[in-house]
């Protein structure tokens, strides 16, 4: 109980914090017609990724576990916009730039055996963390490519990178880095955990990589299978 307390938290933080922000700043008079109803939308997404985690904890709590992972063959790409969507405040508000490519146009319109809910929290949680630890004015870009038997979704950052002896602790259960920017930013290390176990429960993998030398950042990858998911 201890543990599912400290998950479901960790994922309802954010929404919070976002639906927070876009409240404050719709209070503003010196919106312009477009800004208001860019974070109106913003406000309502955050709302309605609120309500998917609260039932979620309501489906933990009646133990109906396999709920979580309900099959889904729709467009990857609409899971993607959505854990972009979720983390575009706070992006804004550090003037960081998120960019999908896709290698094909047949990556763009994949449509993949997933739960959409728990594969944009996977996704939504390596993206909060490369735009809480990279600077102001960087860029981040998520590249999708298919693959033979798997879709792989590249998410390269420019933030303060991860070193080589980190690359397997950061997916442990409240493992922080051992950066000083790392620890100076608030958190509670279980995140890219939770990332972890969806991608699991997919039969993907998820890992991180090095970027080419002298370039900073990291670059997270997810690979999901063309098959059946597994229960969560």
């Amino acid at each position: 109980t201890k543990s599912l307390v400290t998950d479901i938290s960790h994922q309802l933080k954010t929404p919070v914090a976002s639906l927070k922000m876009c409240l404050e700043l719709l209070a503003e008079e010196d919106l312009s017609k477009e800004e208001e109803k860019e974070f109106l939308g913003q406000a309502v997404g955050q709302t309605q990724r609120l309500d998917s985690l609260t039932k979620a904890l309501l489906i933990f709590q009646n133990g109906n576990r396999h709920d979580l992972s309900e099959k889904d063959s729709g467009p990857i790409m609409d899971t993607i916009a959505q854990a972009v969507s979720s983390v575009y405040v706070k992006a804004q508000e550090k003037n960081i730039e998120i960019e999908v490519v896709k290698n094909s146009n047949e990556a763009a319109d994949m449509a993949i055996p997933h739960d959409p809910h728990w594969t944009r929290e996977a996704i939504a949680n390596i993206l909060e963390n490369a735009v809480k630890y990279s600077e102001p004015n960087t860029n981040i870009v998520i590249m999708v490519k298919k693959w033979v038997n798997f879709l792989r979704i590249e998410i390269a950052d420019e933030g303060v990178g991860i070193p080589k002896k980190e690359y397997h602790k950061i997916f442990q259960r409240f493992y922080r880095g051992e950066n000083e920017y790392v620890q100076k930013e608030e958190g509670s290390g279980v995140g890219l955990y939770l990332t972890r176990k969806i991608v699991d429960a997919h039969k993907g993998m998820v890992f991180v990589e090095r970027k080419e030398k002298k370039q900073r950042g990291s670059v997270f990858v997810i690979q999901l299978p063309y098959e059946s998911l597994t229960k969560m």
